[in-house]
C-alpha cells in the first residue's frame, strides 16, 4: 500500500469541488498540499494571490491547466498583512491587461491602475496623480480609456482612493485577457499568475524560486511532468 498519497491527488478542473474526489482546482489542492481543511479560500495564501489564482485556473483551457500545478507550492505560505500587496497584485493585473483588453473592458482597466497608483502614493508618500512607469506605459498604449479614467477619477475625487479595487479589478482583467489573446490566453494567464507570485516572494523577501518541499514536488509531478525542466 502507498503512503505517499500521491494516489487520491485529484485532477485540476474548473470551479469549486465537494471533495479531492470530485477534482480540484489550484487553491483547493493548495490547501490540501498545506494541510489545511479542504477549501478554495485557504488562510495559507494571501487572499487576492489566490483569487488571482482561482481565475486563472478557471479561464485556462483543459488542455493547458495541468501546466498551472508546479506552481501550487509557491503560493503556500505567501501571505502578509502588509496592504502593499492587494495594492501591487491589482496593479500587476491591471498594467498587463489594459494594452491586451477589447475596447469595452479598457475604461474599467484604466481606473483599476489609477486607483490602484493612488493607493500606493499613499502608502509609499508620492505625490496623488504621479505614476511608475509601468502603469504610464500601459495608459499610454490606451489613450482613449485613459482619458476616460482620469475624467472619472476628477469627477469622483480621492475620497474612494482607499476603497481597495482588488478583486473587481482581477474579475475584469483575467477575463479580459482570455477574451482578447485567442490561442495565447493560456500563455498569458499562466506568465500573470507567475509574475504575481515572484512579485509577492520579492515584497516577503524571499528568492523568486524558494526551495520546494520535495514530497510535494513529488506528488504534484504526475500532473504535469513535462512542465519541470
Amino acid at each position: 500500500m502507498r503512503n505517499d498519497q500521491t494516489d487520491i491527488l485529484p485532477v485540476l478542473g474548473r470551479g469549486r469541488h465537494r471533495s479531492p474526489r470530485r477534482g480540484a482546482c489550484f487553491m483547493e489542492l493548495a490547501s490540501f498540499l498545506a494541510g489545511e481543511r479542504w477549501s478554495d479560500h485557504p488562510s495559507c495564501t494571501h487572499p487576492l494571490l489566490a483569487h488571482l489564482a482561482r481565475l486563472v485556473n478557471d479561464f485556462t483551457s483543459d488542455a493547458a491547466r495541468p501546466r498551472l500545478a508546479p506552481l501550487i507550492p509557491s503560493v503556500i505560505g505567501l501571505r502578509s498583512a502588509d496592504p502593499r500587496w492587494g495594492h501591487e497584485i491589482a496593479l500587476l493585473a491591471a498594467t498587463t491587461a489594459l494594452p491586451l483588453a477589447r475596447e469595452p473592458r479598457r475604461p474599467t482597466l484604466a481606473v483599476g491602475i489609477l486607483s490602484c497608483e493612488r493607493l500606493l502614493a499613499a502608502e509609499e508618500g508620492r505625490t496623488l496623480g504621479s505614476l511608475r512607469p509601468g502603469s504610464q506605459q500601459a495608459l499610454e498604449q490606451a489613450p482613449e480609456a485613459a482619458r476616460w479614467a482620469r475624467e472619472f477619477a476628477d469627477r469622483i475625487g480621492s475620497s474612494h482612493a482607499r476603497n481597495h479595487p482588488g478583486p473587481a479589478i482581477l474579475e475584469c482583467a483575467v477575463p479580459a485577457i482570455a477574451d482578447a489573446r485567442g490561442s495565447d490566453a493560456d500563455q498569458y494567464l499562466f506568465d500573470l499568475l507567475v509574475a504575481a507570485v515572484a512579485l509577492c516572494q520579492d515584497l516577503a523577501g524571499r528568492e523568486v524560486k524558494p526551495e520546494a518541499d520535495l514530497a510535494v514536488d513529488r506528488r504534484l509531478e504526475q500532473f504535469a511532468p513535462a512542465a519541470r525542466r
